[in-house]
C-alpha cells in the first residue's frame, strides 16, 4: 500500500497544473544536443518509405545561400522503442506514429527544457505524408525560432563590449567575445573571428534610405551597395575585389530585426581570380526614424569546411541587433 501511495503521489506531482491551468514543467531536466541537430522518432519501416522521404524532403533540404549543399538539419532517426531516458533530452525532435487518432501538435518543453517537439499521428502512412506536407512550414518555423533563441542564449555567456558601435551607429549587438574588431570608423564596423582555416566576419554600416529602391530594383541595389563597400573597406591582396558572385542570383526574403522591416539577402561572395569565396547573409534594416538603412552582414571564409552552422551563428548574432 505504501509503494502504491508513493507512485500515486509522484504521478500527481508530475502531472499537476499551475494556477494558470498550464502544466508545471519546472522539474524538467536541461535539454542537450548540437545546434541544428534533429531527432526523428519513427518506426524503421515507415522511415524507409514515403513518410521518411517526405520528412527528408523538407527537413534535410539544402540550406539557402551556401556554396555547397548542406542540409537544414542533421537528422538522427530512432524507433519509438528506443526513445526513452537520455534520448528524450534532445532539444529538437519530430515524433511520427501510426495511430487511430489523427493529430498535429507543436509542443514546448514536453520532456526537457528548452525543447521543441512536434508530434504527428495518423491512421495511415498516406495521411502522415499529407499532414507533414501541409504543416512543414510551421515545423520549420518552430525549429528555426527555437534554435535561434538557443544560439543567442549561448552567445550571451561571454560577450564582447562594443560601446563605440552604439555611440557611432546607434546599434547594439550581442557578439561573442571570440570576435575582434578588424576595422572601426565613424560609419563602418568590421568584426572578425579567426577559425583554424579562415574566419567568420560581421560588418555594420548605414546608407541613405534612397539607395534601395522598390520591387525588381531591390536585389540589384543591395548588391551594388555591398560591392561598393567591399571595394572601399575590404582590403584584398594584389588588387582583387571582394564582390557578390555573379554566377548565382542571391535569395531575397522579407524579415524583421528589432521590430523593423528588413530585406534579408543570402548569397555567395567571391574574390575574382583568387579562388576565394563563401556565403554571406545581409540584412538591410529600414530605420525610418533616421531616414536610413542599417546594413548588418555576416560572411564566412572557411575553405573545405561545412559552413551551415558558421552562418547560423552569424544569423543569431545579427538578429540580436537593437537599433536606436
Amino acid at each position: 500500500m505504501k509503494s502504491i501511495s508513493l507512485v500515486l503521489l509522484t504521478f500527481i506531482l508530475f502531472t499537476s497544473c499551475s494556477e494558470s491551468g498550464k502544466k508545471d514543467r519546472s522539474y524538467l531536466p536541461t535539454s542537450n544536443g548540437n545546434i541544428n541537430a534533429l531527432q526523428v522518432i519513427i518506426d524503421n519501416d515507415i522511415w524507409n518509405g514515403a513518410v521518411g522521404e517526405t520528412i527528408r524532403e523538407y527537413l534535410a533540404a539544402p540550406a539557402d545561400g551556401l556554396p555547397q549543399e548542406e542540409p537544414l538539419y542533421s537528422i538522427n532517426q530512432m524507433p519509438p522503442s528506443t526513445y526513452t531516458g537520455f534520448a528524450r533530452k534532445y532539444r529538437l525532435f519530430l515524433h511520427v506514429t501510426i495511430a487511430e487518432k489523427e493529430g498535429f501538435v507543436i509542443d514546448e518543453d514536453p520532456y526537457a527544457k528548452p525543447q521543441t517537439g512536434v508530434f504527428v499521428s495518423a491512421p495511415s502512412e498516406a495521411r502522415l505524408v499529407e499532414l507533414i506536407s501541409e504543416n512543414h512550414q510551421k515545423i520549420l518555423e518552430a525549429f528555426k525560432a527555437s534554435e535561434i533563441i538557443e544560439k543567442q542564449r549561448r552567445i550571451k555567456i561571454s560577450l564582447k563590449e562594443l560601446d563605440s558601435l552604439k555611440e557611432r551607429l546607434g546599434v547594439t549587438l550581442n557578439v561573442p567575445s571570440a570576435y575582434r574588431i578588424s576595422l572601426a570608423t565613424e560609419n563602418f564596423y568590421w568584426l572578425r573571428k579567426d577559425l583554424k582555416s579562415g574566419s567568420t566576419n560581421i560588418i555594420i554600416y548605414e546608407v541613405p534610405m534612397s539607395m534601395i529602391g522598390k520591387d525588381s530594383a531591390i536585389v540589384g541595389d543591395i548588391i551594388k551597395i555591398r560591392d561598393s563597400i567591399g571595394a572601399g573597406y575590404m582590403p584584398v591582396e594584389d588588387e582583387g575585389e571582394f564582390i557578390t558572385e555573379e554566377a548565382y542570383a542571391p535569395y531575397l526574403f522579407s524579415s524583421e530585426i528589432d521590430g523593423k522591416f528588413a530585406y534579408e539577402t543570402k548569397g555567395t561572395w567571391e574574390v575574382k581570380d583568387k579562388y576565394m569565396a563563401g556565403p554571406f547573409l545581409n540584412y538591410a534594416v529600414k530605420d525610418e526614424a533616421n531616414n536610413r538603412y542599417i546594413i548588418l552582414e555576416g560572411f564566412t571564409y572557411a575553405p573545405s569546411v561545412a559552413k551551415r552552422d558558421l552562418q547560423f551563428e552569424l544569423e543569431a548574432i545579427l538578429k540580436s541587433a537593437k537599433i536606436d
